[in-house]
């Protein structure tokens, strides 16, 4: 670089001015031969280590009265596993767990179980991704939207184009190196959009000399004919080790036929004059030829190559979960098989439909599974339960899994980062400007307007008050009497109280005494698309209203069944009067006042609408049930300020999920009532019943049981 190029840089930082980019090159011109730059390239990664919740534990597959659990675990009274891993699936941001795993207490616990050995990964790869999904109501299929977080914050990264997506995966890759073991595989998958990008990515964080293959995914398409280009039937699969003597299982494939065997090989086949054997004559090297018998050479098999010909997932297949951007179990098994060995513990960090932790599972690996999405988690909860099911039909041993979250937590780094540049005086209130942007951007997601001067009070919309509940514990029972209280001597009648988390013990009874007082309350839950300000400022952060279920229990002696009886929601997502008059031709499925309707628009602006949900089982997808929910109270593990590791209580209790009815692609039928549950001792017991709505949200109820 010369004495004025070096000048002429210095002014333009002086001067404030963009530096062209020969520029920035040169710079690092003695440093690499090569150096891979875009705008917004950062080589700090995320390093926090947040608490896991553990939220739900799934030791059986099904829990009925005769069954015994088979298992090579030991086993408490009610069959949960003791000792070994309990694999993992995970709600929530894959940068803060990537983060919270490399660099948590629960490191610990991937090293003892012998270290993260592979990684696959199918991140986004489709600018303007849809990823709706459909539910099945009403004997009719609709279509619903994920909401706006998982279409924003990581599926669909390209605010700023091809560079914000390159940041959000190189810093995930980064931390997945850190966490991945030294004789440990990554396989990335993509397609042409991203291919090349990703490469050079994954080059730079894991090396040239790590790299293995560039697996080319052939499957079968429409026989059309283009008339720009030929037709894509290919995804690429980017295969790097993380250092030498990384795991790989060489295999063969089996052919199918000889006719098969024959086509492939183009290859003649001759008879043996005196023993009438099948023979083929191969490339012996040097121009000499080998003779073969067929029927050996076909049971040799053929090695697997990089370009794997398998068939994408068949519609009708029973693996199939109806789920977007679901893989075939044949292409997971093919790569698990190759970089893994039964034991091995292996992760997938978007998760999407779960078909890595399936065929983990199937093949005897322990398994992590992350996902954003509310729906994605939920449907791998099912389809692993499933998986556990037909392994404990065949004889088979099955790992427990536990289902966690960064919680409280992972709120509290949102609220961090939106207030660390945050300066000012506290008000007359004495919220802190932390607290009070808190309350302003959950008013700005419910599109609601600011009022002072009140205690419990924050905003007003369309003539109802609004509380904004805390960031870290659940609106309590004394909470929402405070509430009542200040609206009371205000004479308001209305007030919509938001919530990340509510207290177990409200109840549709105390809800309605106090709107037999005077005042209405309606209890809505805070979505986490409101960290997320382009969720905000596209007004795509709904809001649902708590729901309530009612159960009845049949109890004789020690012996226990739970009904599930009714499932109540004043769910409202949208607002149809609007959306009839922007809607153009087609149809929309939306949410009002706890039902789900589906409207139409014909070419002549013709609207019709039906309702999807006739009865209360229409909302229902899953439910659950803890019979004795107060067995295993919640432990975090954190790092004190030595860096030991130390287990904190938190107050709260994990979900053991003993008996579960859901519904599948398959087979849509629920039952409504439960097996019978026997206590080993007379007593009161707090039972917990859950379940999940074809939304996947949750909804639970304490119940009181007395046995004798």
């Amino acid at each position: 670089m010369t004495e004025q190029e070096k000048n002429q840089i210095i002014d333009l930082i002086k001067a404030g001015a963009k530096l062209p980019k020969e520029f920035i090159y040169k710079l690092f011109t003695d440093e690499e031969d090569v150096f891979l730059f875009w705008n917004g390239r950062k080589e700090d990664v995320t390093n926090i280590a947040l608490p896991f919740h553990s939220i739900e534990h799934i030791d059986e597959p099904r829990k009925e009265a005769t069954q015994q659990q088979t298992s090579m675990f030991e086993t408490d009274m009610r069959g949960r596993q003791l000792k070994g891993w309990t694999n993992k699936l995970i709600w929530g941001d894959n940068k803060l767990i990537l983060s919270s795993l490399a660099n948590g207490p629960m490191r610990q616990e991937i090293e003892a179980a012998g270290g993260l050995k592979l990684i696959y990964n199918d991140p986004p790869f489709a600018v303007g991704a849809d990823f709706g999904f459909n539910i099945e109501i009403g004997g009719e299929t609709a279509e619903k939207k994920q909401s706006i977080i998982e279409e924003i914050a990581y599926r669909d990264t390209w605010g700023k184009g091809i560079s914000s997506y390159l940041s959000m995966m190189y810093e995930r890759l980064k931390l997945m190196h850190s966490l991945l073991a030294e004789d440990g595989s990554i396989y990335v998958h993509c397609d042409w959009r991203v291919v090349n990008h990703l490469r050079l990515i994954l080059d730079d964080i894991f090396g040239v000399e790590n790299y293995k293959n560039s697996i080319a995914w052939n499957y079968s398409g429409w026989n059309k004919k283009l008339n720009s280009s030929f037709e894509k039937r290919y995804d690429s699969i980017l295969f790097f080790g993380k250092g030498n003597g990384q795991i790989f299982n060489s295999f063969f494939e089996q052919w199918e036929s000889k006719e098969e065997y024959v086509k492939k090989r183009k290859q003649k086949v001759l008879v043996e004059e005196n023993t009438k054997r099948e023979y083929v004559l191969s490339d012996g090297g040097n121009g000499t030829r080998i003779k073969r018998y067929l029927d050996e050479a076909i049971a040799d098999g053929v090695v697997v190559d990089d370009v794997w010909s398998l068939d994408k997932l068949n519609n009708s297949a029973k693996e199939n979960v109806d789920y977007p951007t679901q893989k075939p179990e044949a292409l997971l098994e093919r790569i698990i098989k190759a970089s893994s060995n039964e034991g091995d513990l292996i992760a997938d960090f978007f998760g999407g439909s779960g078909t890595t932790a399936a065929v983990a599972e199937k093949l005897g690996r322990k398994w992590i599974s992350t996902d954003l999405g509310r729906f994605a988690i939920h449907t791998q909860r099912k389809r692993l339960i499933g998986v556990q099911r037909e392994l404990q039909a065949n004889g088979k041993d099955f790992r427990a899994f536990e289902m966690l979250n960064l919680g409280k937590y992972e709120r509290q780094f949102f609220m961090e980062d939106l207030t660390k540049d945050l300066t000012g005086f506290e008000n007359l209130l004495g919220l802190s400007p932390k607290e009070n942007v808190f309350i302003d951007l959950i008013l700005e997601a419910y599109k609601a307007k600011r009022i002072e001067n009140h205690s419990t009070i924050h905003g007003t919309k369309a003539g109802r008050f609004v509380h904004v509940g805390p960031l870290d514990v659940p609106v309590t029972q004394s909470r929402l009497m405070e509430i009542f209280e200040e609206c009371k001597r205000n004479l308001y009648t209305q007030v919509d109280v938001l919530g990340f988390e509510f207290e177990m013990g409200l109840t549709p009874q105390f809800i309605q005494e106090l709107k037999e007082k005077g005042v209405s309350i309606t209890l809505k839950y805070i979505p986490k698309d409101v960290f997320d300000k382009r969720a905000v400022e596209k007004g795509q952060a709904k809001f649902f209203d708590v729901a309530y279920l009612n159960t009845k229990e049949t109890v004789k002696g020690k012996t226990i069944t739970i009904e599930l009886t009714d499932f109540v929601t004043h769910y409202t997502q949208d607002d149809i009067e609007d959306l009839q008059q922007s809607m153009r031709a087609g149809s929309k499925v939306v949410i009002e006042d706890g039902q789900i309707i589906k409207v139409e628009k014909d070419k002549d602006g013709v609207i019709t609408r039906s309702v999807l949900t006739q009865n209360w089982y229409d909302w229902i997808d899953y439910w659950a049930i803890d019979f004795d929910y107060l067995s295993k109270p919640e432990t975090i593990k954190v790092k004190n300020e030595s860096g030991d590791i130390e287990e904190k209580r938190t107050g709260n209790y994990i979900f053991e999920n003993e008996w579960q009815s859901f519904r599948t692609k398959r087979n849509p039928t629920l039952e409504f009532t439960s097996v019978a549950h026997t206590y080993n001792k007379p007593g009161k017991y707090k039972l917990m019943v859950k379940v999940v709505d074809i939304l996947g949200i949750d909804t639970s109820k304490i119940v009181n049981v007395i046995v004798e």
